[in-house]
């Protein structure tokens, strides 16, 4: 039997390609946009890749269904429910797909989403029961999903409930679960590991909220603190809905003439470079977020307005196409293209730079009382769980202007939990025309607090 785990690393997703070698038939589960790692494994197992599965809607990134259909002549399954605009193989709870001895079972689970259905896999050599689960967007190694992403909180969180206790936790303990996600995802909760797999079992004693065996409480402890909506989530649904993207995003090389002339008439330059790279010399108007940190797809379709055509700033010209991809698996395909020679060749022709001051944690503390202005660019829940008296707050994804309370005669140091957060914050707050800015770095609000 076939069974392997593949991830994206800037996302956080999990798919899978399962099946069996001696039948040399495959499926490949929740497919991610850049399918090249499907195709290769396939080749090297010697399967064909005959099947793709979709556990629902995908609300966070964008799928690779009809790339990988298109590469293979795979048919797509997905709910009856999913209301997919594309050819597609309609499915009800129950289903079975028969891949040799493997057996694909669908769970309908909803609550995430009303289509959401988990993949109980069965090893017909050994056993009629389980061995293991493709959770999707249901159960998470310590966590749950999150219920809002479709209908009201309320109603998804009871989905959820219901689709735990009734379907998934029925499966035995010894049966092993592999979620859709791993830790860093926008689609479950502050508890999820970055641990790949576990067990239903361990979860069913270790996780808290499994722990709560009634419907109206355990609704008001998923719904009572959400994190914000992932950024477009609406639109990455209604891509993946239909019609089939069958190909990749293409971006061209711009000089820095041409970057320029773009920027002025609207493009956001987005500089992919270290954020150390950023401060120190970048082109004025860009704004940084670092591809080097997970999270930059996520972290760009917060701040990236619809429709505004995007170019890519790299230490070379890979740097930025890599970016450009990781920004198509969010939805964003207004590509504008890359600097052609990345950041260097913008200092080659001697055109004007920008930089952003940097300041550690233990410098801020001692510069404190020096009419140094703190903005926390963290979340909510995280400034109500504790912040340095004084500071002003706005999530950096919030950033549209220069914020209310701010005085623009005065330094404005820029602190999160760690940094990448602050330097996103930094670069927007200088397009936005704030000149005294300080990005913090080495520590965050905990470490202030700390010192104070």
């Amino acid at each position: 039997m076939i069974f392997r785990q593949l991830t994206h690393e800037d996302l956080g997703c999990a798919s899978y390609l399962i099946g069996d070698d001696e039948a040399g038939l495959a499926a490949v589960v929740d497919p991610k946009f850049d399918i090249e790692d499907y195709l290769q494994l396939a080749r090297y197992i010697g399967v064909h890749i005959d099947h793709v599965l979709e556990t629902h809607n995908h609300a966070d990134h964008v799928s690779g269904h009809g790339r990988l259909a298109a590469a293979t002549g795979a048919t797509i399954h997905l709910h009856r429910d999913a209301g997919a605009d594309y050819r597609h193989e309609a499915f009800d709870d129950g289903w079975e797909l028969e891949l040799g001895r493997l057996t694909v079972r669908a769970l309908h689970t909803p609550g995430h989403r009303p289509e959401h259905t988990a993949f109980a896999l069965i090893d017909r050599a050994r056993s009629d029961e389980p061995w293991a689960v493709l959770t999707g967007d249901s159960l998470f190694v310590g966590a749950i999903a999150r219920p809002d992403l479709a209908i009201d909180k309320a109603e998804g969180a009871r989905g959820i409930f219901r689709s735990l206790h009734d379907t998934i936790l029925a499966l035995p303990d010894t049966c092993e679960v592999w979620p859709g996600h791993l830790g860093g995802s926008l689609c479950g909760g502050p508890g999820m590991d970055l641990k790949i797999s576990s067990t239903i079992g361990f979860e069913r004693a270790h996780q808290r909220l499994l722990h709560i065996d009634d419907e109206e409480a355990f609704v008001e402890a998923t719904t009572t603190s959400l994190p914000p909506q992932p950024p477009n989530f609406e639109a990455i649904v209604a891509i993946n809905r239909g019609p089939l993207l069958r190909d990749s995003v293409e971006v061209h090389p711009l000089t820095p003439r041409q970057v320029g002339q773009a920027q002025r008439q609207g493009a956001l330059v987005v500089d992919v470079r270290t954020d150390l790279q950023y401060d120190e010399a970048h082109i004025p108007g860009a704004i940084c977020i670092s591809s080097r940190h997970p999270g930059f797809g996520s972290k760009l379709a917060w701040v990236a307005r619809a429709g505004q055509p995007l170019i890519f700033v790299g230490r070379d010209d890979g740097d930025a196409r890599d970016a450009a991809e990781l920004a198509a698996a969010v939805g964003l395909r207004d590509l504008a293209g890359v600097l052609a020679g990345g950041m260097t060749s913008w200092r080659e022709e001697k055109l004007p730079v920008e930089a952003v001051q940097r300041m550690t944690v233990e410098e801020l503390a001692q510069a404190w009382g020096d009419g140094v202005q703190l903005l926390d660019v963290r979340e909510q829940d995280e400034w109500d769980a504790g912040h340095v008296p004084g500071s002003l707050h706005v999530p950096y994804h919030d950033l549209d202007a220069i914020p209310d309370g701010i005085d623009r005669t005065r330094p404005v140091a820029v602190v999160c939990n760690s940094g990448p957060r602050a330097a996103v914050a930094a670069g927007l707050l200088k397009r936005h025309g704030l000149d005294d800015v300080i990005h913090v770095v080495d520590g965050g609000v905990a470490e202030l607090l700390e010192r104070r």
